[in-house]
């Protein structure tokens, strides 16, 4: 996406304050899903089925409201099958990892699909780049690697698997003229499914009221506004930028994580950040540096 011409300041201080809303909202996923599974209040199938239903209500209405007519419902099925794996992995790999574990693991693993897709389609980084993604992937191996303090590995797998599933989902969806409507159909379509997965799941389903409330705030307020939000701060941010402030989610993540959900911050967490985040800002970096 070529960068919007920030015309005044007051344009300027209005995307800046979009993207940090988005960003506050994205972090407030991985809180949400870990506050509601702590406990038992929820299992994850009942959370994906209800913040998926509460995301596409949410994102219905803002379309409806914002152009005064319903939404459509031409989905990309490609996308609804990466948003319906997105969800699900999410959804069930927090119900063993802490929050800011999975935000880095979840987002790690998005910036690599996406790196590893401009290199299939011919794209040829730099040195540094390449150093920054050995960084990148050493981080997250060093996170995963077993030890005292070492997350569940089926945890970090299937947070990986939403990372790889987001990243499918964002790639093909960068080339919609409408992504807000493209998003808004995807969730649509997405929500029987997770139905499905939830009827499936029927034996184990259990939701007191506040998991359920918490799993409806993920998907009405920290997906559907938050990504409408996002949407509304792209106009004005570069490719790059847009990749680059990304960096803050796990940051953010882990932050809110210590202070609201009394989680330790380990030095394992700690390093295996500062080499993930270091090493994909330095990849993005040197692959866009006039943009950045």
């Amino acid at each position: 996406m070529a960068e919007a011409t920030i015309s005044s300041p007051s344009t300027g201080l209005r995307i800046a304050a979009l993207t940090s809303v988005a960003m506050l909202a994205f972090a407030a996923n991985s809180l949400l899903c870990r506050l509601a599974m702590a406990g038992g209040r929820i299992d994850p199938a009942s959370f994906t089925a209800i913040r998926v239903v509460s995301g596409a209500v949410a994102l219905s209405l803002i379309v409806t409201l914002q152009r005064r007519r319903a939404p459509s419902l031409k989905a990309d099925w490609r996308s609804v099958a990466a948003l319906t794996a997105y969800m699900v992995c999410f959804g069930f790999a927090y119900l063993t990892l802490k929050a800011g574990a999975g935000a880095l693991i979840l987002f790690g693993a998005v910036q690599l699909t996406m790196f590893a897709w401009a290199l299939r389609t011919g794209e040829r980084p730099q040195p540094l780049a390449w150093l920054g993604l050995a960084a990148a992937l050493g981080g997250l191996g060093y996170l995963a690697a077993p030890g005292l303090s070492a997350p569940d590995p089926v945890g970090c797998l299937l947070m990986a698997l939403a990372g790889l599933a987001w990243g499918v989902y964002s790639l093909v969806g960068r080339g919609a003229s409408d992504p807000l409507a493209q998003t808004t159909a995807n969730f649509i379509c997405a929500a029987p499914i997770v139905l499905i997965v939830a009827v499936v799941s029927l034996a184990r389903l259990h939701a007191s009221p506040e998991g359920a409330g918490l799993a409806a705030a993920s998907g009405a307020l920290a997906s559907g506004c938050g990504y409408a939000i996002w949407y509304a701060a792209l106009r004005g941010l570069s490719s790059a930028r847009a990749a680059m402030v990304q960096l803050s989610v796990p940051a953010i993540a882990a932050l809110g994580a210590v202070a609201l959900l009394a989680e330790p911050l380990t030095p394992r967490l700690a390093i295996a950040s500062a080499l993930t985040l270091g090493g994909v800002g330095l990849a993005l970096w040197r692959r866009t540096p006039r943009q950045a």
